[in-house]
């Protein structure tokens, strides 16, 4: 494997990590919604998870529909499928 694209793989596996602590969180501040310990935590996972995705989708393509940026070149669909390698 590529030095790249280890890089990207490990990438990947951050936002995962962090991608699951925020659907975690968010499910416990479904049922404590004043927690601000819990709150904060959201937040910082959560910008954490948006600056991870925009470095991604930065230097190898969208990752998710909503970082794709529609007044650039439409990169979505000409990627790699996951069955192809690809992580989309």
């Amino acid at each position: 494997m590529r030095g790249n694209q280890m890089e990207q793989i490990k990438l990947f596996q951050w936002i995962n990590m962090v991608s699951f602590a925020v659907n975690d969180i968010t499910l416990y501040l479904d049922t404590h919604p004043m927690d601000q310990n819990a709150i904060s935590y959201f937040n910082h996972f959560r910008e954490v998870r948006t600056r991870a995705l925009a470095e991604y989708e930065q230097l190898y393509g969208p990752l998710t529909i909503d970082t794709a940026m529609p007044d650039q070149k439409w990169l979505w669909s000409t990627q790699p499928m996951p069955w192809e390698g690809g992580y989309c």
